[in-house]
């Protein structure tokens, strides 16, 4: 018969259990789970449109103090990913976790760090690695369209850093309004290579940042054609050769052969 002593430290701590279920938020797919992760996603969204329209916000009184609860928001989350994972090298090896050090630098010396606040954009991406992501899709039919999705999502990320560092760095210093636009104007003007020139960035930087912006946006327009029309494929590797994308309906591993057992979406 098991001692008192024993039992009780086979059962986890209040610690560990409360680990265990910011670890379910985070990645499991089930019903709780998955209602957190719509709540933690709305969030992220309201953040995102208080990022995106900041600009127009900035004279008002209410700025600095939004401002600093997202900046609160932001740090107990890094803390709970933390906790989380149990071990600060793992955490510090995901990329979102670095763009959210920089972007709470940005929030909490919003004056000096103004450059950088465009990677406040960045933040699309958590919500597209989100298993609540596939979820929806899969409920919505959408599951077909995962990868134009996806592509879709970077491309939007792209614009809007790319016209929050444009804003931040050339047209600052206009009205929130007139000075957003012009920066948007000039991005997507870029970005699909039309090319008006009645907006262009003065100086050398302004050069390389259209540079840059006509090479990233046109790679992404192709990701998002090529998403578009080549036939959709589901994603399972293959034991044998690794091979990731297949046929719904394939039975065998087009490149060795080897007897695949790919589940049905609709189970």
């Amino acid at each position: 018969m098991a001692s008192p002593t024993r039992t009780r430290r086979s059962m986890p701590s209040r610690l560990e259990i409360l680990q265990m279920k910011l670890r379910r938020v985070e990645r499991g797919g089930d019903r709780w789970a998955l209602r957190w992760q719509a709540a933690l996603a709305v969030i992220d969204v309201t953040i995102i449109s208080f990022f995106i329209f900041g600009p127009f916000l900035r004279s008002g009184p209410s700025y600095l103090i939004i401002d600093y609860m997202i900046a609160v928001w932001i740090f107990a989350e890094l803390l709970a990913r933390i906790f989380a994972a149990g071990s600060l090298r793992a955490i510090l090896k995901r990329p979102m976790t670095w763009i959210d050090l920089v972007i709470l630098g940005t929030l909490l010396f919003p004056n000096a760090l103004f450059n950088f606040a465009f990677l406040r954009a960045m933040r699309l991406w958590a919500i597209g690695e989100s298993p609540l992501f596939a979820v929806i899709l899969k409920r919505l039919g959408c599951h077909s369209y995962r990868d134009v999705v996806r592509a879709s999502l970077n491309f939007l990320v792209f614009l809007f850093m790319v016209t929050g560092f444009v804003y931040t760095t050339f047209f600052y210093h206009q009205n929130g309004l007139v000075g957003f636009i012009d920066a948007l104007y000039f991005t997507v003007a870029t970005m699909t290579t039309t090319g008006f020139g009645d907006i262009t960035l003065p100086g050398p930087l302004g050069k390389l940042t259209s540079v840059v912006t006509m090479i990233v946006g046109i790679s992404l327009f192709v990701r998002l054609a090529q998403s578009i029309v080549r036939p959709y494929k589901v994603l399972y590797p293959c034991e044998a050769c690794g091979l990731q994308r297949h046929e719904v309906d394939a039975v065998h591993c087009k490149a060795c052969g080897h007897l695949l057992n790919i589940p049905n979406d609709n189970d």
